[in-house]
């Protein structure tokens, strides 16, 4: 345990789980949104949770069934790692994260934590059905992640708790997803509308599994279950017709963009509309197969 004024830096889990029962304590791990908020005042107290083994690292458990991602695990080490083509959202919104610097420091446990509503990681995460592991003393539970981010800012994480992993369940070989963002320019923004798609398809080539999700466009990423269970039978070909009439009957009222200095209410919604029509598109094509 490495330790001085306001700060400690444990080697384990457990160490940093007892802490966390004596006292809460800022967490940081990257430090890419702490260091920011401290600008003019005093540091917090601070838990480093960086060099935590348990929380680091991308494996296959339970079988192969599910892809377990260390919460302390950065942008940059989820891009390097192969992994199969129905991820590729999450991937493709890690190398959003910031620039290239920020990739190499912020991680994705960070990302959750921080419960932004124009978080890269978190519409990906949604799509793709994901789960967080959150432990204390008290021990360990599982939530889903539109049940841990609440709000902006806002998570479902008591003060004695640690966001220990992401948990992905798997898909057939058929699945793919894609991740799309709209900001003002193309690298290094903040988004006014992200959009995560993943679909699979059965051996009828008819959809099994679809999941949505929509950020920047409410107090935290929504899921579109409207549209996700609407697709769910679905031939590939008739995907973006079908998903059209779906939004054409309000799939996205779901969502509740604000007006800000990025973009008006009305034009969030026009642009998460061609968004979700152009990532179903693209993930319908003959050639994802």
């Amino acid at each position: 345990m490495i330790s001085a004024a306001g700060y400690l830096q444990p080697a384990h889990l457990a160490a940093a789980l007892d802490e966390l029962a004596r006292a809460p304590r800022t967490l940081i791990a990257g430090g890419t949104d702490v260091y920011p908020a401290c600008v003019g005042s005093a540091p917090p107290a601070l838990l480093d949770i960086s060099l935590l083994p348990e929380m680091r690292g991308i494996e296959w458990i339970t079988g192969g069934t599910v892809l377990r991602i260390g919460a302390c695990t950065t942008w940059s080490e989820l891009v390097r790692k192969p992994l199969p083509a129905y991820v590729h959202a999450l991937t493709q919104a890690a190398r959003e994260v910031g620039g290239m610097q920020i990739q190499n420091r912020a991680t994705i446990g960070g990302n959750l934590c921080n419960a932004s509503p124009a978080a890269d990681g978190v519409p990906p995460l949604l799509a793709l059905d994901a789960h967080v592991e959150v432990a204390s003393t008290r021990g360990t539970r599982h939530l889903p992640i539109d049940a841990f981010v609440l709000a902006n800012r806002r998570t479902a994480l008591a003060a004695d708790e640690l966001l220990t992993a992401v948990e992905i369940p798997a898909r057939s070989p058929n699945a793919v997803s894609c991740f799309l963002k709209l900001g003002h320019r193309r690298y290094l923004v903040i988004s006014i509308v992200m959009v995560a798609a993943v679909l699979d398809y059965d051996a009828g080539d008819r959809v099994s599994y679809c999941g949505l999700g929509v950020g920047a466009c409410s107090a935290a990423a929504r899921r579109v279950r409207t549209l996700e269970l609407g697709l769910l039978g679905t031939a590939r070909a008739e995907v973006p017709e079908r998903a059209r009439a779906l939004l054409d009957r309000g799939a996205l009222d779901v969502l509740a963009p604000i007006d800000d200095v990025r973009a008006t209410r009305d034009y969030r919604l026009d642009a998460a509309r061609g968004l979700v029509l152009r990532a179903l598109s693209e993930l319908a094509e003959p050639a994802r197969r």
